[in-house]
């Protein structure tokens, strides 16, 4: 697809709007934290307006997609405690809960037991590993639509400064836990 570049007259967006009805009424206040903050939540609406037609045409949700994409890029046995998964989607232990209700009553997660009785295991049914992996193409594809008015240097550019601005609010990757197994127990890296 080729790439779709605002054209001459296109250049004026509804924050530019927002930014000046501020000048004329607070001519005095430097609203210019508004030209990012602004955009960045209006683009976060529409982004996920965008992801959310492609997952509803597999019949999903963008919160179930957040949780089998989590368990798929865990690798084999694509499997999380429902801990980690609290910890990996951002949501709170309810909300996990009541998700992975819902996935499980759709054959796509079920839930193993362990050593521990308070723990639960989340593992992919094959039915979800096959419509992650469907879903992912199609997802990657958006993504890129929704990016195609970037060039590829301003898209690296855009990244390492969201990067930026994602660690100084606190986000930080998840310790590497690549060397330990579902249920939460590191392994001594001999195997």
């Amino acid at each position: 697809m080729a790439e779709k570049r605002p054209q001459p007259g296109d250049d004026r967006d509804s924050v530019d709007h927002i930014v000046d009805q501020w000048h004329a009424t607070r001519p005095g206040v430097d609203v210019s934290p508004i030209e990012v903050i602004g955009r960045i939540s209006r683009l976060s609406r529409l982004v996920d307006k965008r992801l959310g037609e492609n997952f509803g045409r597999f019949g999903l949700q963008d919160w179930m997609y957040d949780v089998l994409g989590t368990l798929r890029r865990q690798g084999e046995p694509y499997a999380l405690t429902a801990g980690d998964l609290v910890r990996r989607t951002m949501v709170t232990t309810g909300a996990i809960t009541h998700r992975i209700d819902r996935l499980e009553d759709q054959g796509l997660v079920e839930r193993t037991g362990t050593d521990d009785r308070r723990k639960v295991v989340v593992r992919l049914t094959p039915r979800g590993l096959q419509l992650v992996d469907e879903v992912l193409p199609a997802h990657l594809d958006t993504e890129r639509e929704i990016l195609a008015a970037l060039s590829e240097r301003e898209r690296r550019a855009l990244a390492a400064l969201l990067r930026t601005t994602l660690l100084a609010m606190g986000d930080s990757a998840p310790p590497d836990d690549r060397s330990s197994d579902a249920d939460g127990n590191r392994s001594s890296g001999d195997g």
